[in-house]
């Protein structure tokens, strides 16, 4: 059985995963989304007399788009990827997430949805300050606002508003949540939550790729069956839970992400992270129907 691993780049988090692929003496193929050309309903190249050229196919892609794509094809042809494409579709919206985590009973931040700038400034004071506006698609804690008063978020819509643009075009706006100097990020792989972290920053964003310093966090059973249900409601996969601390004792879910960098997360939780995600990946080809 071979693996195929789409990563346009090679990362330290791809590198671990290969080594975790050799390590179980798996035969892998890097395979590079700039370079594909796919047609629709013509597997060729991909699935020889009935046999696909892959049991299964781990999703490493940084651009959105092309796991969403590649993801809904490779399904097309019989192919399992990891994350699925449902999973891809939801976790690369944050408005759909939070639908999702809302849907299933996950607790989630106070969350409101306009679309233009006079209806969003309505929801921001209705909410009460600070607030937290955020992008509907991106990562690393980029584009994020915290709005403390009228005057920032009158600003801030405003250059919304003149970007123009489907980016701007939605205001998803959500509740600040006071933190303790951190919050909390869990790996889930399939139903298994494999290791969690602390990650402590002095600024409101503790993002590590913003500089926040992970720390090892322990999987109490509130976390753990908490990440679980996240991931669950998105639709499996390996996903990384972003779970906020309330001061009231609330654990609240902010997002979910299907392709999570733990780089920084390996030294402090002891855990093999990219060996578990590699294990859970070759069950997945175990799950396959008829087998």
């Amino acid at each position: 059985m071979r693996v195929g691993v789409l990563c346009s780049r090679v990362r330290v988090e791809e590198k671990l995963l290969f080594a975790a692929l050799e390590a179980r003496s798996v035969e892998y193929d890097r395979i590079d989304p700039d370079s594909l050309i796919f047609e629709l309903g013509n597997p060729a190249g991909w699935v020889e007399d009935g046999n696909p050229r892959y049991g299964v196919v781990l999703v490493r892609c940084l651009s959105h788009s092309q796991a969403y794509y590649l993801t809904r094809w490779l399904e097309s042809i019989g192919i399992p990827a990891v994350s699925p494409h449902r999973v891809v579709a939801v976790c690369g919206d944050k408005l759909i997430t939070s639908a999702a985590l809302q849907e299933a009973g996950v607790p989630i931040p106070r969350t409101q949805v306009a679309f233009g700038a006079e209806s969003a400034l309505k929801a921001i004071e209705e909410m009460g300050y600070p607030v937290v506006l955020k992008p509907l698609f991106g990562s690393w804690g980029r584009l994020l606002a915290r709005v403390n008063d009228r005057y920032a978020a009158e600003a801030l819509l405003e250059h919304k508003e003149t970007l123009g643009g489907y980016l701007h075009s939605t205001f998803y706006i959500q509740e600040y949540v006071e933190k303790p100097g951190r919050d909390i990020r869990a790996f889930v792989a399939g139903d298994r939550t494999i290791a969690a972290i602390y990650r402590y920053s002095e600024h409101w964003i503790t993002n590590t790729a913003r500089g926040g310093e992970a720390a090892n966090c322990p999987l109490s059973e509130h976390v753990d069956q908490l990440a679980r249900d996240a991931a669950r409601a998105v639709g499996g996969g390996v996903v990384a839970v972003d779970i906020f601390e309330a001061r009231d004792g609330r654990l609240l879910v902010s997002e979910v992400n299907h392709t999570p960098e733990f780089r920084n997360s390996i030294a402090p939780t002891g855990v093999d992270i990219p060996g578990q995600i590699v294990d859970y990946v070759l069950e997945v080809v175990t799950m396959k129907p008829g087998r």
